[in-house]
């Protein structure tokens, strides 16, 4: 199995920037991809950014050419990169880790806050 750990959140000015970091631990190997989301009051969880082991990048719309995500080169550890922050950013971001082990598995971490003051 494989757990992972954010860290990072804080408050920031509009217009500031923020570094998140996920840590996975466990069978890292079974990794297939890993991404982050987030999550504002009384709005759905939504997909921020995600990076498959090969690579591969994917971004919301809402944040390509603002966020940058990457990882360490281990495969263990990936970063949110988040520039030009704006207020509509703040939410409870949640690092994911998807692979297979046996059988598919999806991990979540237990989130951390960002928020953005205009």
């Amino acid at each position: 199995q494989v757990q992972v750990v954010e860290s990072g959140g804080g408050l920031v000015q509009a217009g500031g920037s923020l570094r998140l970091s996920c840590a996975a631990s466990g069978s890292i190997f079974s990794i297939k991809s890993m991404g982050w989301y987030r999550q504002a009051p009384g709005k759905v969880r939504e997909m921020v950014a995600s990076i498959t082991s090969r690579g591969v990048t994917n971004y919301a719309d809402s944040v390509e050419d603002r966020f940058t995500i990457f990882r360490d080169n281990a495969g263990s550890t990936v970063y949110l990169q988040m520039n030009s922050l704006k207020p509509e950013d703040t939410a409870v971001y949640y690092c994911n880790a998807d692979g297979w082990f046996g059988t598919d598995f999806s991990s979540w971490g237990q989130g951390t806050q960002v928020t953005v003051s205009s």
